[in-house]
């Protein structure tokens, strides 16, 4: 679990998170969702500790991540796999190399322990005969799969994805959400992802945070977001095309 209390964060002048207030539960996927500028990213950086918030803490399973020693800092950051939008594997490495890239950072096992490691996660994503191949090999969707890998290799407690999706077609899209929520459920991981597709929010949103200009400015599940009446939160969420078709469905009661 990972609690966020009274968080602001800000640059300058500009206030950018204003008393954010959220828990992350484990064992599911919780999708922070809003426009462009609303504080999403900036507050996952400071989730990650790349940015110091001037206000509120963030804790990790109940230890205020502020108190945190500098070797506490590097064992959380061990248990931390992360995602990135745009996959960033290393073009020059094979994919089982990429994959074997952070068991070789922070554990000193061997290297037969680290191949039979690698191999479990391929299997795991479906890319077990893809290990030898490149980057510029496989598809765009098999890039992202191998990102997971990447991600869930030393078995972290905590998953951050920014924007799974991006880049994917609807299908794929799909796959990488479904197989986000099985891993989540299956290592009962604390999963955080940040989003603005609609499609993911419909099939992984078992928790919502709903950001507006740094606020939270609403909280739920993919079910009890067609019933609010905010209609801050409606407006966002219908102005998808994906949305008004849904809406529409459940007025005509297919």
């Amino acid at each position: 679990m990972i609690e966020v209390k009274g968080l602001h964060k800000s640059f300058g002048e500009e206030h950018i998170l204003k008393g954010i207030d959220f828990v992350f539960d484990t064992g599911k996927t919780n999708l922070v969702i809003g426009q462009s500028g609303s504080g999403k990213s900036v507050l996952m950086k400071c989730m990650l500790g790349l940015f110091t918030p001037e206000k509120g803490t963030i804790e990790y399973d109940g230890k205020a991540y502020s108190t945190f020693t500098d070797e506490q800092k590097r064992e959380l950051r061990q248990e931390i796999g992360m995602l990135f939008q745009g996959g960033a594997l290393f073009d020059s490495m094979t994919v089982e190399e990429n994959v074997m890239f952070p068991l070789r950072m922070f554990t000193k096992k061997r290297k037969r322990e680290l191949k039979e490691r690698v191999d479990e996660v391929l299997e795991r994503v479906n890319l077990n005969d893809s290990g030898k191949k490149y980057p510029a090999e496989i598809s765009g969707g098999m890039q992202k799969r191998v990102a997971i890998a990447r991600a869930i290799v030393n078995r972290p407690k905590y998953l951050f994805c920014d924007e799974p999706n991006s880049g994917l077609d609807p299908h794929t899209a799909t796959v990488i959400d479904n197989l986000i929520h099985e891993l989540t459920v299956e290592y009962d991981i604390t999963t955080v992802v940040i989003t603005h597709d609609m499609n993911s929010l419909l099939e992984i949103g078992e928790k919502i945070a709903f950001l507006k200009d740094g606020v939270l400015a609403w909280t739920g599940d993919k079910s009890q977001i067609f019933k609010t009446d905010d209609q801050t939160v409606t407006d966002f969420v219908y102005s998808s095309d994906l949305f008004k078709k849904v809406k529409e469905a459940q007025r005509q009661g297919l």
